[in-house]
């Protein structure tokens, strides 16, 4: 029988149900002693001295924002290749977004494009190490110094990379990172900031500490869907629901998935749960969780390998590029292909369900009214991503490795020499 891969695969620690229980036991679902020893332990697996917990990744970045006290107006420098949300929480904190293009080798923000965007009113700049891979802060480092520019790392997607041996977020003045369901750490939402200007990390602690507690039954919804994303995720759960549907959808040329992104809409005012505090339970997940960050990079790397072992010598067909002294983490791997669209049809007829896009090319979206030339970013839109996730088994991830490559050999001319060995 035919055993269907999903495009996700979230990381869920065993203990998840026993920690969950001995909070609501203690009465501690919503506050409780875990989340200063949390923020202290994310910043210390990263090298940092402190960090501060927050109900998503984008109220991270607005608090950061705010606590800056940049000029209202100001522009901030944003690549063009990036979630919709990062442009707009800008917009929401009275600043101006400005787009400039990526490398589309790297999807990451071109240093030459950054300088150009720079003008007498740019204040920061916000590199995006997208998909998992670190940008070439070096670069962009030595241009915002010169420009007196703050930089914020935006590295929802890349928690476990490091560019030149040294983590991403503990380069510029300040940093995001994602705590959201299928992040490379999943405490079922939440965010997290860090600053290395102590006085900044305060403004955004007063920021965040001065939200509401959420309700205790919107906490347990949560739960309740990360759990669900994780039991639907497994391969033999999703080739008996999700994917039967995904085939039939195919069949009338629909596009389900669709419905599981997020509407790109005005956030101001906040949308409901926006403005509230991080929760104990999701901290003390946190904590037993990541300790296990080192042993998911590995195991995603390694599916990673066995896919460019898989795919390399495909003419048509560039697997990730990793530029010397980076490490990718590979939140996503993603492929040009000759034919997007038509891989992703097959892929799923032969059982692995491939997502075709997971960003914005934001300046072409009605909403910011940006409208500006953006080659880097557009191409870029024309990428596979393939799973090779830390979930995947690694016979399941030989298994789709094995495939993709049969798909692609039957579109393209692969040379003599290219790989033939995975088994």
């Amino acid at each position: 029988m035919l055993t269907a891969i999903c495009r996700y695969g979230p990381r869920i620690i065993p203990e998840t149900g026993r920690i969950v229980d001995e909070c609501r036991a203690r009465g501690e679902m919503i506050q409780g002693p875990a989340i200063a020893p949390f923020e202290k332990a994310f910043a210390a697996s990263i090298g940092m001295s402190d960090a501060v917990a927050t109900s998503y990744g984008r109220m991270a970045f607005y608090y950061i924002l705010k606590a800056f006290n940049f000029p209202p107006g100001a522009e901030i420098i944003v690549p063009a290749l990036t979630f919709w949300v990062i442009p707009e929480m800008i917009r929401v904190a009275g600043l101006t977004p400005v787009p400039a293009d990526i490398d589309p080798r790297t999807f990451n923000l071109d240093p030459a494009a950054f300088e150009r965007a720079i003008t007498d009113r740019t204040v920061a700049v916000v590199p995006t190490h997208l998909y998992g891979l670190p940008c070439d802060m070096g670069t962009i480092l030595g241009l915002a110094r010169r420009h007196g520019l703050a930089v914020i790392e935006d590295c929802a997607h890349a928690l476990g990379a490091t560019f030149r041996g040294r983590p991403v977020g503990t380069f510029g003045d300040a940093a995001i990172f994602s705590l959201q369901t299928l992040k490379p750490l999943n405490t079922y939402g939440g965010g997290i900031a860090v600053a290395r200007d102590a006085g900044v990390l305060a403004r955004v602690r007063e920021q965040a500490e001065a939200e509401p507690w959420p309700g205790e039954e919107r906490i347990k919804n949560r739960l309740k869907v990360g759990a669900a994303q994780r039991f639907f995720s497994r391969p033999p759960v999703f080739t008996l629901t999700a994917y039967p549907a995904l085939l039939t959808a195919m069949l009338w040329h629909a596009r389900p998935d669709v419905y599981l992104w997020e509407k790109i809409r005005p956030l101001d005012p906040m949308p409901d749960g926006y403005r509230e505090r991080y929760t104990n339970v999701q901290a003390a997940i946190g904590l037993a969780s990541l300790p296990h960050i080192p042993e998911w990079t590995a195991a995603t790397r390694a599916n990673a390998r066995m896919m460019d072992e898989a795919l390399t010598g495909l003419r048509g067909v560039s697997p990730p590029y990793v530029p010397d002294g980076c490490e990718h983490v590979y939140y996503q791997y993603s492929v040009y292909t000759p034919d997007r669209d038509g891989l992703v049809r097959r892929a799923l007829r032969r059982g692995v369900d491939v997502e075709t896009f997971h960003v914005d090319v934001w300046p072409s979206v009605e909403h910011f009214h940006a409208q500006a030339d953006m080659p880097g970013a557009e191409r870029a839109g024309h990428v596979v991503q393939l799973p090779v996730y830390a979930a995947l088994a690694p016979g399941n991830a030989r298994r789709v490795a094995k495939k993709m490559r049969g798909l692609l050999s039957s579109t393209v001319d692969a040379p003599a020499q290219a790989h033939t060995d995975i088994a």
